[in-house]
């Protein structure tokens, strides 16, 4: 398999609790922080949002591309993503996903398996397959 793009983002300092992110070409430059949740101040991002939002830029992505083969027109497109970290007794953290976009120009259904369609196409959702429970709420805007 040819290689079609590499990231490179370097993190330092403390991490997810004071690091700071800045990616090779520049345009990625942020601190991270512990949210307000986690007992932090919550003044910068956290890697759950960066998740989330490579995650669900990538998805819409894979619902266009899912559209397309089906010759499936949609009017808008938009979601939400929802990263949430838990931790069991012993210690042990791990992640879930919640993906929920909004289609337009098309009925419930359609909506519904053009989500499941792009679940297979998107590079996160492979990644993560297995290893993160994922629901997916696809909805028909109204």
């Amino acid at each position: 398999m040819a290689v079609s793009y590499t990231a490179v983002v370097d993190v330092d300092g403390e991490g997810r609790n004071g690091g700071h992110v800045h990616s090779s070409d520049g345009l990625l430059e942020t601190s991270l922080a512990y949210p307000k949740e986690l007992g932090g101040a919550g003044t910068a991002t956290n890697p759950e949002q960066l998740l989330a939002a490579g995650w669900a830029a990538c998805f819409l992505g894979a619902l266009r591309s899912a559209a397309t083969q089906r010759k499936i027109r949609l009017a808008s497109t938009t979601i939400t993503a929802e990263i949430t970290l838990t931790h069991s007794d012993d210690g042990e953290f791990s992640l879930s996903a919640v993906l929920s976009p909004v289609l337009g120009g098309v009925d419930q259904a359609t909506a519904q398996e053009l989500a499941n369609a792009a679940h297979q196409i998107c590079p996160y959702s492979k990644a993560t397959r297995d290893n993160v429970p994922v629901t997916i709420n696809a909805s028909a805007a109204a």
